[in-house]
This record gives structure tokens, C-alpha cells and sequence, in this order.
């Protein structure tokens, strides 16, 4: 039989719903073999679940790392976060969804995921449910906008590394830089933003030691 051309072949972001797949088949290989040959038939069917992704062993358990770190790290910080926060993380990128209080809350996932090494983009998509203490919302997405659009514009700034927030003139900055220069040059087009009143770095460097 054919196999499906690569132009069909798409990777599967990986979810809670694909860890307990995982979990499943490793737990009926389990029952239903003894001896030594449960752990050699379990290694075999992660393996297959993994490349039934189509990405692939290796990226598929550094997806599943990623995901479970930036799960422990939530907990540890605020246990109310993995409830109400979806984290999809497909090849080191990271797609968080959901509903949040307030827009600190916001602010706290994306920082947080952008601490898990191996995370090469964050994709903030959570909704804020309780806008009351947003001042002036049109400001703040106006000032994310043009930052973005500076970080694109600045060839020595790789902008998909970057996380950008702004509330209340507030300009959250996360990411990883590829060393000091590139950091300094982000937090500098950040604070030449007609609306920014204060900037707030959370960039960490290549060079550190992300868990």
C-alpha cells in the first residue's frame, strides 16, 4: 500500500487527551503479557504511539516533557492555572487557550510556559473574563500591535522568541533571546512605545538554564 504524500502528513499537537492514549496502551500491554516481555511490548507500543504522530519519538516525548513541566509548574504557582488553562504544545510550540480572571493571570501562563526549556513560541489565546480593571483596552492592543510590528521590522530580533502583554500601559515582555544584545534591543523598542508608561522584563537568555 502507498504511503500518504508527505504534503498530507501532519503533526499531532500534543494534548491530555493524547497522554491518556499513551497511558492506555502501555497499561493493556501490561495486562495482557508477563514476565520481561510487558516492559519490552510497552516500549514498543509508546514508540508506535509516538510515530503514529508522524513526528516522531524523539520530538514526541520532548512535546510530553514540555507539556507536563509547564502543567508542574502552573500547579506550583497557582493550582486554579491547569484548570482553567488548555496548554497544547506541538515541536516546542506552545498554544494556550482557555479563560482566565484577570489579565495578570494572563500574563503569569505565558511566563511561565516560556520557562520550560524546550519552548521555542508561546501563543497566548486565553480569554480574560473579568476586564473591569483594564483602563483603556484600545491603548493596550494598539501598543502590543506596534511593538510587534517593530520586533518584525528589526532584523536583528527574532520576534516568534518573544511574548508580548500590555496592560494598562503595562508592557509584559517573555521569551528567550539569543543573548544579551538581542534582549536589550526588544526591551528598547518596547519602551519607546507611545503608550508604554512601564515595561516589565521577563526575557530569559539562551545561555540560562531553563528546567
Amino acid at each position: 500500500m502507498d504511503s500518504a504524500p508527505e504534503s498530507q502528513m501532519k503533526p499531532a499537537p500534543y494534548t491530555a487527551a493524547n497522554i491518556g492514549v499513551a497511558i492506555a496502551m502501555l497499561l493493556v500491554s501490561g495486562l495482557l503479557l508477563s514476565g520481561c516481555a510487558p516492559a519490552i511490548i510497552g516500549v514498543g507500543t509508546a514508540a508506535v504511539a509516538a510515530s503514529s504522530t508522524e513526528k516522531g519519538l524523539s520530538t514526541s516525548v520532548s512535546d510530553g516533557v514540555i507539556f507536563t513541566k509547564i502543567q508542574d509548574r502552573y500547579i506550583q504557582e497557582d493550582a486554579s492555572l491547569p484548570t482553567v488553562v488548555d496548554v497544547t504544545v506541538n515541536d516546542g510550540a506552545v498554544l494556550l487557550t482557555g479563560k482566565v480572571k484577570t489579565p495578570e493571570e494572563k500574563v503569569l501562563a505565558t511566563k511561565l510556559a516560556w520557562e520550560v526549556r524546550g519552548v521555542r513560541e508561546v501563543v497566548n489565546e486565553l480569554q480574560v473574563s473579568d476586564t473591569s480593571s483594564i483602563k483603556d483596552m484600545a491603548k493596550d492592543l494598539a501598543a502590543s500591535a506596534q511593538l510587534r510590528g517593530k520586533l518584525i521590522a528589526d532584523s536583528s530580533v527574532s520576534s516568534l522568541n518573544f511574548s508580548i502583554d500590555v496592560v494598562n500601559g503595562t508592557v509584559y515582555l517573555s521569551g528567550v533571546a539569543a543573548d544579551a544584545e538581542e534582549m536589550n534591543r526588544v526591551v528598547s523598542h518596547a519602551r519607546q512605545l507611545r503608550f508604554a508608561q512601564q515595561v516589565v522584563n521577563y526575557i530569559t537568555l539562551r545561555s540560562d538554564q531553563r528546567e
